[in-house]
C-alpha cells in the first residue's frame, strides 16, 4: 500500500495540460546521494571490504537490490543481499535522524505546487521506512500520495513506479512532469511516458526528447513544468 495524504485540488491555469507533477526524493528534494554512498562505504569496511570510487556511479538512484547485489559481487563479500540491505537501510536512517538538507529550490517549489493545488507525488526506489523519515523534513503536506521501492513488483528503471503514482493521482503519465536526478530514475519516468525534467546529481544526463536537462531546482517553477505539456 502507498501511503496518502489527503488528495489536493486541481486547479491549474486556463489552457495548461499540466495533470500532476512527480518528484523524486534521493538527490532531487534532498541531499541524500552521498549519504547512501557513505553508508555503503562504512558497511563494507566493516565487511573488511573497500570500495572503488567509481562504483558510485554504478549505484546512485537505482533500487536497493540492484545496488547492495552490484557490490557484494564486486567485492566479494561474505553477505547475503537480506542482511546488507538491513545494514544499508540502518546506516541511512542514522544518517537522517535530524533535519534533512534540502537541495537548493526544493522548498519553494513544493511551496509554489500546494499554493496552486497541483496534484504531486513522492516516487522514490527508496523503502517505505525510509520515505516516511524523510517526508518529517519535506512537509507530507505538499504530496497527495508518495510509491516506495519495495510497494511496487518491479522498482526504477522500470516504469512501475511511476504509472502507480499517476493511477493514484487519477491522471495521464503523458500530461505528468517528472523531474529526476539519475539515469535510471529518468529511465523509469520515460519508460511511463512522462516529461522529465533532470537536474544531474552525481553523473551527468543528457537532453533528449521529452527531456529537458537542468542545473538546479531553481531553474524550475510551475510555469516552466506546464510549458512542458503541450495539447
Amino acid at each position: 500500500m502507498t501511503s496518502t495524504v489527503p488528495a489536493l485540488g486541481t486547479r491549474t491555469a486556463e489552457g495548461s495540460a499540466l495533470q500532476a507533477v512527480l518528484l523524486d526524493m534521493d538527490g532531487t528534494l534532498v541531499d541524500t546521494e552521498g549519504f547512501w554512498w557513505d553508508v555503503e562505504v562504512e558497511v563494507f569496511a566493516g565487511l573488511g571490504h573497500t570500495l572503488d570510487d567509481s562504483w558510485r556511479h554504478v549505484v546512485v538512484g537505482g533500487p536497493m537490490t540492484r545496488s547492495a547485489g552490484f557490490l557484494i559481487e564486486a567485492t566479494g563479500a561474505d553477505i547475503t543481499l537480506a542482511e546488507l540491505t538491513v545494514l544499508l537501510n540502518q546506516g541511512f536512517e542514522d544518517r537522517i535522524a535530524g533535519a534533512l538538507p534540502l537541495m537548493p529550490g526544493a522548498a519553494r517549489l513544493l511551496a509554489e505546487l500546494s499554493e496552486y493545488e497541483i496534484p504531486t507525488a513522492l516516487v522514490s526506489a527508496s523503502h517505505r521506512r525510509i520515505i516516511d523519515r524523510v517526508l518529517t523534513s519535506l512537509g507530507p503536506q505538499h504530496f497527495a500520495l508518495s510509491v516506495a521501492g519495495d510497494e511496487v513488483p518491479r522498482t526504477k528503471p522500470h516504469p512501475d513506479p511511476y504509472l502507480l503514482a499517476a493511477a493514484g493521482l487519477g491522471v495521464d503519465p503523458a500530461r505528468c512532469a517528472v523531474v529526476e536526478d539519475t539515469a535510471t530514475g529518468v529511465a523509469a519516468a520515460e519508460a511511463a511516458g512522462c516529461h522529465v525534467v533532470v537536474v544531474p546529481s552525481v553523473a551527468p544526463v543528457a537532453p533528449a526528447d521529452r527531456r529537458t536537462v537542468v542545473t538546479t531546482l531553481e531553474d524550475i517553477d510551475l510555469a516552466f513544468l506546464r510549458g512542458l505539456i503541450a495539447f
